[in-house]
């Protein structure tokens, strides 16, 4: 009869998945992260197949379905469908059973272009032009990306704006709940670089006698007009075409100033005048409201600004990384007190700073 081996437990604990070759202590890490990121590239492009497709919004409308319907209903290859089908069930944005297969809670709402929370059309335009990622090594050694989006940004911002709304304003209207600039009784908001308008289009929607005075370049400005008329605000909006950096605005007039995603674009020195710029427009009392991806002290806990601010060197002259002690120095250095950060949806952050009253004067 066998005799089994003494201290049964080593069986457990120091097998090679455990502890790696028997004649050493050392565990090989897991190959998992590197994997994750060769399979990101076909992850990304899978999703962007689906939305050219029309995959989700089919989806809507036939509820669960087999592939051999939704493949006649597509016009495409069943067998490659299967496959596109399979790999949205493995990246947790489909439902599978069986053979039938439908919208899952995150497809719903994130994935069709209805959807409460769409970004649909967010997709194909949030990495920037596809070919600055494949000669990104070129961009880190010449420290300039081959093609920027500065050269033609209109082109690029006006699709990308239009993407990024639905976000954007569910971020900015949510941030009423921490902010409460529905409070307000009739804001003068100055919005620069405005894109879409989602930050102007909130508060006006808030405040009935709020008025905005909306900015960006001529092609992207056409955006916020529409969106504002959408959204009947615009009979409360006056815009101003041109660059932000260049144009006057009143000093000591506006409530609130909104920088919406705008300053990682314009670089260390760009971002820190924008900043200074907005602190004369405001009222004593009035409040900046500054909105992007900043990225925290260790690097890590915030990914997505980190990856964000990549994806800006990539594709930008000036674009850049924005950290949380770069933000509020620079904030507290343009005379701005009272600074905190809220996260009024996920990934979304937005610093708020007060321009104090100057306690000689009579108001």
């Amino acid at each position: 009869m066998a005799v089994d081996a003494p201290y049964p437990e080593l069986k457990k604990t120091h097998t090679m998945a455990r502890k790696g070759r028997p004649w050493t202590d050392y565990k090989p890490p897991p190959a998992a992260p590197v994997w994750g990121v060769i399979e990101g590239l076909g992850s990304y492009y899978i999703l962007l197949a689906a939305i050219e497709l029309d995959v989700f919004d089919t989806l809507s409308s036939t509820g669960p379905v087999k592939v051999e319907v939704l493949a006649e209903e597509l016009k495409v290859s069943e067998p490659h469908l299967q496959s596109l089908l399979d790999s949205l069930v493995a990246l947790g944005m489909l439902d599978q059973f069986v053979n039938v297969y439908e919208l899952n809670d995150t497809a719903k709402r994130y994935l069709t272009s209805d959807g409460v929370a769409s970004m649909a059309n967010l997709i194909s335009v949030a990495p920037g032009p596809h070919d600055n990622w494949i000669s990104l090594a070129e961009t880190i050694r010449n420290g300039s990306p081959a093609k920027p989006i500065d050269d033609d940004p209109a082109s690029f911002y006006v699709p990308l704006v239009e993407g990024t709304f639905t976000t954007m304003l569910r971020a900015a209207t949510r941030s009423d709940l921490k902010i409460r600039y529905s409070n307000l009784t009739a804001p003068i908001v100055l919005d620069l670089g405005a894109g879409g308008a989602p930050w102007s289009i909130a508060v006006l929607k808030a405040c009935p006698n709020g008025f905005a005075v909306i900015n960006d370049f001529d092609g992207v400005l056409e955006v916020a007009k529409r969106k504002t008329q959408e959204h009947e605000v615009s009979d409360r909006c006056e815009f101003r075409s041109g660059n932000f950096h260049e144009l006057e605005f009143e000093t000591d007039k506006y409530d609130l100033v909104v920088l919406g995603h705008v300053c990682r674009t314009e670089g260390e020195a760009g971002a820190k005048s924008l900043i200074e710029r907005a602190f004369t427009y405001l009222k004593p009392g009035g409040r900046l409201l500054l909105a992007d991806y900043f990225v925290d002290k260790e690097r890590k806990f915030n990914p997505h600004g980190v990856l964000m601010g990549m994806t800006m060197m990539t594709s930008t002259v000036k674009g850049f990384p924005i950290t949380n002690e770069q933000a509020t120095g620079w904030l507290r250095e343009a005379g701005f007190e009272s600074v905190r950060l809220i996260e009024p949806i996920g990934y979304q952050y937005l610093y708020v700073a007060n321009k104090p009253f100057d306690l000689s004067k009579e108001y």
